[in-house]
C-alpha cells in the first residue's frame, strides 16, 4: 500500500531555521504547494505563485527547467525513490543564484509514483558571510566554495556534453577570476579542444594539436604535471606557438591543468586571467583539487557514453538492418534510444512479407532497461518473424512467443502487438499481449483506438480454460485504402509528473492534425517526446494501405470441408466454378474446377481434419484457389499407371494452372494454384453463389 501522508506536508521548523523550505508536489493533480521559506528560497512572493510548475517559470530558466524535467524523468523511470540536482535561478534582480533541491518519490503498490516530497534550499556561497576576518580569508572562502560546489554539480554529469556545460557556464568558474575556461580530451596522440568560454579564446586552427606539440595544454598532458603562467611575457617566451593567439587578448596569466584518471591524462582544462602575478601555494593547491574532481567527472561521462554507445548498438543490431518495400502499403518506422548511459530498453519493430499480399508488422517492448532487456528482444523478434512465416495464424504465434519467452528462464516479460494485414482485401487480424491498443486513422483524417481484446505480456503462465485456445484472441478490422494503423510503445505517450491519459490525447491529436504521408506524420509524432524520448526508450510504427481495390479483385470467399461431409464437395466445386464464371473466367471454368476438384479430394483422402477452400481475384486479374489443412506432410507430384487409381492429383493441377506452390501455415499447409481470368466481370456475392441461386 502507498504511505499514507497529509497534503501538503507539514514544514519543518529545523529545516526554516538553515533556510531550507519544503515542497509537496501531487504528480496526478499537478499541484504543488511551497512553504513560505521555499518560497523565500525561491524569491517568490506568496501572491505571486499559483501552486503549479508554471508557477516557478518567472524563476527559473528554460535551460534550468530541462535539465530538472530530465533528472526528475530519469528518477520516476528508473524507479528510483529519491533525487537531487542543482540548478541556477533567476533572482528578482536579474542576477543567478545556486539553488540545490533534494525530491522523495512516493508510489503506489504498483509502482507507479503519485507524490514528490523535497527540499529546496540556497546553494550559493556568499562570501560577505561573518566569520571571515580579511581578504586573504575571503578570497580561499570563495575559492574553495566554488571548487566544491563546480565538483558537486559535475557529480550529477552523465555525458562529455554535461561536463563541458558545467565548466562553460560563467557562473560554475567565474568566482575563481578565470575569464576563459578551455577544456581538452586526449584523442589518440592529439587533444581535442571540446569546450570554450568568453574572450574569444578559441581558435579554430587548435582545436586538434598534438600530444608532443609547444603547447601548454601538450605539455600539462605528457607530464601529468600542471603548467602555471604568470605574464604574458612567459607566454610569449616559453610558447611561441600559442602567442600569436594570446597576444590579441587582454589575458595576462594562465594555467594549464592535466585532467587525471587511473594514473593517465584523458584531458586538460585551460583558465586563463586578466590579472599579473604568480599563483600563491595555496591557490595551486585549489587549482589542482578542482582538475582531479573535473577528471573523475568527465572519466565518469566519457565511460558512460562508451557503455551506452555499445548498449545502444546492441540494441540497433537486434533490430531490422531495412524494412522490405511492401506493395500495396507504405511503412514507416521510428526507434529512439533513451539517453541514460547503459539503461536501454527492450523496444523493437518488424516488418513481415507473408506473400499474396499479405504483410504482419509487430511492435513490443521487453520489461527492464539493460542489455539484457535488448537481448531478449532480438530473440523474441526472431522466434516471432520465425513463427509467422512458417504460417502460424496470430494467436498461435503469439502464444509460441510466450511460452518460448518462458522457457528462457530470464525472469523477464514483454508486451507486443502482432497484425496481419492482408492488401488486397483491407482484412487485418490483430493480437494484443498486454500492449497498448493500437490507432487507426482514417483517409478522412478521423482516428481512433482499436479496442483489441488482449492476452497475458509474453512470458506469464497462460490461463487454463482460454476461450480462445491460444490465450490470445484475434480482433479482425477493415483497413481501407488511404487509412493507417499506428503501432507504439509507451516511451512515446509517457509524460512523467503529468496526468497518465496527457500523452496519449496528445498522442491522439497528432495524429488527427498530421501530414498524411507516413514518413512526415512519423516525424511529428516523435518530436512530441523530443530527442530525450520522455526518458524512455520509444518505437513507432505506421502502416498506410494505398491506392484504391482493384475493379477486378473480389472475395475471398470460403467453405470449410468436413470429413464424412457428403454434401461438402459438391457444394465447394459449384463455389468454384460460379466465381470462375462471374469473375470472367470463359472456357477455362472447367479447368479451375476440375484443379479445384482434386484438390479438395487430396484433403479429405489424405488427411484427417478436414480442411477450407477459399478463392478469390486477384487485382492482377488471376483466379486464386488455395485449400488448406492440418497436415503437415507435404504433397508430391508422381506420374501415375496406367491402372493406378490415385496419384494424377498434382499431376493434372501441374498441367491445368498457370502456377501452383505449397505453403506452411504452422500446425498444416496451404496447396494453392492460379488461373488467368482473361475477361472482367461483376464480381459476385455470397448469397449468389447458393446452390440453387441460378449460378
Amino acid at each position: 500500500m502507498a504511505e499514507k501522508v497529509d497534503w501538503p506536508a507539514r514544514p519543518d521548523l529545523s529545516l526554516a531555521l538553515n533556510r531550507m523550505g519544503t515542497f509537496d508536489w501531487d504528480l496526478d493533480s499537478g499541484q504543488m504547494h511551497l512553504d513560505p521559506t521555499a518560497l523565500e528560497v525561491m524569491e517568490l512572493r506568496p501572491e505571486e505563485y499559483n501552486g503549479t510548475l508554471v508557477g516557478l517559470r518567472p524563476r527559473i530558466p528554460p535551460d534550468q527547467e530541462a535539465r530538472l524535467d530530465a533528472r526528475v524523468a530519469q528518477a520516476l523511470k528508473g524507479g528510483r525513490d529519491h533525487y537531487g540536482a542543482y540548478f541556477r535561478i533567476r533572482r528578482r534582480d536579474g542576477s543567478p543564484r545556486w539553488t540545490h533541491i533534494q525530491g522523495h518519490i512516493l508510489r503506489h503498490s504498483n509502482g507507479r509514483p503519485y507524490r514528490i516530497i523535497g527540499v529546496v534550499r540556497d546553494a550559493s556561497l556568499d562570501p560577505r558571510e561573518p566569520g571571515l576576518p580579511g581578504r586573504q580569508d575571503e578570497g580561499r572562502r570563495r575559492m574553495t566554495g566554488v571548487v566544491e560546489r563546480t565538483t558537486a554539480i559535475l557529480a550529477h554529469a552523465r555525458t562529455v556534453n554535461d561536463v563541458t556545460d558545467v565548466l562553460k557556464d560563467p557562473e560554475a568558474l567565474g568566482h575563481l577570476g578565470a575569464v576563459s575556461v578551455m577544456l581538452g580530451i586526449v584523442d589518440g596522440g592529439r587533444i581535442h579542444l571540446v569546450a570554450e568560454g568568453q574572450l574569444g579564446s578559441y581558435v579554430p586552427e587548435i582545436e586538434y594539436t598534438r600530444i608532443d606539440a609547444g603547447f601548454p595544454m601538450s605539455r600539462a598532458v605528457r607530464t601529468l604535471q600542471p603548467v602555471f603562467l604568470s605574464s604574458r611575457e612567459e607566454f610569449e617566451e616559453r610558447y611561441p606557438l600559442l602567442w600569436p593567439y594570446i597576444e590579441p587578448l587582454s589575458v595576462r596569466s594562465g594555467v594549464y591543468l592535466p585532467l587525471i584518471a587511473q594514473g593517465r591524462a584523458i584531458g586538460a582544462l585551460g583558465l586563463l586571467y586578466t590579472r599579473d602575478g604568480d599563483f600563491t601555494a595555496e591557490e595551486r593547491n585549489v587549482l589542482v583539487a578542482l582538475g582531479s574532481g573535473i577528471a573523475q567527472s568527465l572519466q565518469r561521462a566519457m565511460l558512460f557514453e562508451q557503455e551506452h554507445d555499445l548498449a545502444e548498438g546492441l540494441q540497433r543490431a537486434m533490430l531490422p538492418r531495412r524494412i522490405p518495400a511492401v506493395p500495396g502499403a507504405r511503412i514507416a518506422v521510428r526507434y529512439r534510444a533513451a539517453r541514460m548511459g547503459r539503461d536501454i530498453g527492450g523496444d523493437w519493430y518488424d516488418v513481415i512479407p507473408i506473400g499474396e499480399g499479405r504483410v504482419g508488422v509487430m511492435i513490443g517492448d521487453v520489461e527492464g532497461h539493460d542489455t539484457d532487456a535488448a537481448a531478449v528482444m532480438g530473440q523474441l523478434r526472431i522466434v516471432l518473424r520465425a513463427y509467422v512465416s512458417e504460417g502460424h495464424t496470430p494467436g498461435t504465434a503469439m502464444a509460441r512467443a510466450s511460452a518460448f519467452l518462458r522457457e528462457l528462464e530470464t525472469e523477464r516479460f514483454a508486451t507486443c502487438t502482432y497484425a496481419e494485414t492482408d492488401l488486397n482485401t483491407g482484412r487485418v487480424q490483430l493480437v494484443r499481449a498486454g500492449h497498448l491498443d493500437p490507432v487507426v486513422r482514417r483517409g478522412d483524417g478521423s482516428c481512433h483506438r482499436v479496442a483489441v481484446a488482449g492476452g497475458l505480456p509474453l512470458g506469464l503462465p497462460a490461463h487454463e480454460h482460454s476461450p480462445s485456445g491460444s490465450g490470445y484472441p484475434v480482433t479482425s478490422l477493415e483497413l481501407h485504402p488511404g487509412d493507417t494503423l499506428l503501432l507504439c510503445t509507451d516511451g512515446l505517450i509517457d509524460r512523467p509528473g503529468a496526468d497518465s491519459d496527457a500523452g496519449m490525447r496528445e498522442f491522439m491529436e497528432a495524429v488527427r492534425d498530421g501530414p498524411t504521408d507516413v514518413e512526415e506524420l512519423a516525424d511529428v509524432l516523435c518530436d512530441l517526446v523530443g530527442d530525450a524520448g520522455g526518458g524512455d526508450d520509444m518505437a513507432l510504427l505506421l502502416l498506410r494501405r494505398r491506392g484504391s481495390p482493384a475493379p477486378r479483385g473480389s472475395g475471398p470467399l470460403r467453405q470449410h470441408l468436413a470429413p464424412g461431409d457428403p454434401e461438402g464437395p459438391a457444394t465447394a466445386r459449384h463455389l468454384v466454378r460460379a466465381a470462375a464464371a462471374a469473375w470472367g473466367a470463359g472456357d477455362r471454368a472447367d479447368e479451375i474446377e476440375l484443379a479445384a476438384d482434386e484438390l479438395i479430394t487430396n484433403v479429405l483422402v489424405h488427411t484427417d481434419g478436414g480442411g477450407e477452400i477459399s478463392l478469390r481475384l486477384t487485382p492482377e486479374g488471376r483466379v486464386r484457389i488455395e485449400i488448406e489443412d492440418t497436415s503437415s506432410a507435404l504433397p508430391r507430384r508422381r506420374e501415375a499407371g496406367d491402372w493406378a487409381v490415385s496419384g494424377r492429383g498434382l499431376l493434372l493441377v501441374d498441367r491445368l494452372a498457370d502456377t501452383w506452390g505449397v505453403e506452411p501455415r504452422g500446425t498444416g499447409k496451404s496447396v494453392w494454384c492460379e488461373f488467368h481470368a482473361p475477361g472482367p466481370a461483376p464480381a459476385p456475392d455470397a448469397a449468389q453463389l447458393r446452390p440453387g441461386s441460378g449460378l
